[in-house]
């Protein structure tokens, strides 16, 4: 099976995917309400439970889907990081400013409450966790914004942008450096400070040389103002770049706290 990976074709992957109609319906579909299961999608497709099974597998294998088990049950939901590496490698030179805070795939009210990332980036489990939670690494790919916490279970955290507070939470579980979890509370405009509490979680799997990590982001509540899960695949996207070449985006609005 071949993944979605920087050091596996990845973009002939992504073009591939999308190159079938069948497929693009597919992520349509997701796109309409994510987190569907594979009896859901079935029955809007006129063709056999196989050939759905079929098209979604080559779309996870492009990263494009990525799924969770909920007891007996799969859901697949859109991933938007894969389009997101596109557009920073060929288009974003030529977006306006303004653009890119408006290009996220995934810019519409979803009645879903967890949204779900996934990206591979060439580094170790060791490294990734430190520029997650270093805030000297997390303000090279986070919009320019840090993070302050010692990242033991029941600390605070803090996301800031020198003395402007952006965002807090509590840190629920550390197991450095496979998994984190901690709620978030944006405070970064008036449109989000009364959205409340939300949780993000971040497992990291090693793959080869490489990592798979994995972003869940859920308990938002249904119609969740859409800034506060937005900026995530460019966050991502910012992250394999440092990681990978010690570069930082140039895309417009991915340093705006910076």
């Amino acid at each position: 099976m071949t993944i979605w990976s920087p050091i596996v074709g990845g973009v002939d992957e992504v073009f591939r995917a999308l190159a079938d109609p069948t497929r693009r319906r597919l992520l349509d579909e997701l796109f309409r309400e994510d987190g569907q299961t594979l009896r859901a999608l079935e029955e809007r497709f006129p063709m056999s439970r196989f050939g759905v099974m079929k098209h979604l597998r080559l779309l996870e294998e492009a990263g494009l889907v990525v799924t969770r088990r909920e007891g007996r049950e799969k859901r697949h939901f859109l991933n938007p990081v894969p389009i997101r590496l596109v557009h920073d490698r060929w288009v974003s030179k030529y977006a306006e400013p303004w653009a890119a805070a408006l290009s996220d795939l995934k810019t519409r009210l979803e009645r879903t409450v967890e949204k779900v990332f996934e990206i591979y980036i060439r580094t170790t489990p060791e490294r990734l966790w430190e520029a997650i939670t270093s805030d000297e690494d997390r303000a090279k790919f986070n919009f320019g914004a840090t993070v302050h916490s010692d990242w033991k279970p029941g600390s605070s955290f803090q996301l800031r942008a020198g003395d402007l507070e952006l965002g807090e939470g509590e840190v629920l579980e550390a197991d450095q450096p496979h998994r984190l979890v901690h709620t978030m509370t944006a405070l970064w405009s008036d449109d989000v400070k009364g959205e409340g509490a939300s949780r993000v979680t971040w497992e990291i799997e090693p793959v080869a040389d490489s990592c798979r990590l994995t972003l869940v982001h859920d308990q938002l509540r249904e119609g969740a103002n859409e800034e506060l899960y937005g900026g995530w695949p460019m966050i991502l996207s910012g992250l394999k770049t440092w990681l990978e070449t010690g570069s930082v985006l140039t895309t417009p609005g991915s340093l705006m706290y910076g």
